[in-house]
């Protein structure tokens, strides 16, 4: 082994304790020194003999250090696409627009008084006596009009086969 590897190896320790405690993972301690005297022994010639190698090579491990939190600052995050996979993919909502216009064209279709009870109930929230003092019809009225425009759409939908019948055992 060369003198400047025998010089090199004295201060490896301490390159050591200096990358821990400026990263504090061991392990990417590790890789920054073997980085910092990859760096050393591809450079060698550079070194001027009788100046301080312990300053030569704590620079040196310090710049690859700074070189790494520049690169790693510039680069994006990486992210598993398995992870975000889901994320990505939209469900396909054409099946639920076929269903809304469907149901539209049965509200469409019922008579206008029907149509009136089914959307204040079922759209506006209302209660059976604020439609009743809204249309100014009787409680009964209303339930009676609502009740037959449920069973209009029930019907106008199912006739249609869009909605989907389960068989019951």
């Amino acid at each position: 082994m060369s003198t400047f590897g025998v010089e090199l190896e004295v201060h490896i320790a301490s390159l050591r304790r200096y990358a821990r405690a400026l990263l504090r993972n061991r392990s990417d301690a590790e890789d920054l020194v073997q980085e910092a005297l990859t760096r050393a022994v591809a450079r060698a010639d550079t070194f001027k003999a009788g100046t301080n190698l312990r300053a030569w090579l704590f620079t040196i491990l310090h710049n690859v250090h700074v070189n790494q939190v520049r690169s790693k600052a510039s680069r994006p995050d990486e992210v598993d696409v398995d992870s975000v996979e889901s994320k990505l993919v939209t469900p396909a909502r054409q099946e639920e627009r076929v269903e809304l216009r469907e149901m539209m064209r049965a509200l469409d279709d019922l008579p206008e008084e029907q149509r009136k009870v089914l959307l204040l109930v079922a759209l506006e929230g209302l209660k059976y006596e604020e439609v009743a003092e809204t249309l100014g019809v009787p409680i009964g009225t209303v339930m009676s009009r609502l009740s037959r425009a449920r069973e209009a759409v029930r019907a106008k939908l199912a006739n249609e086969g869009s909605v989907a019948l389960r068989r019951v055992k």
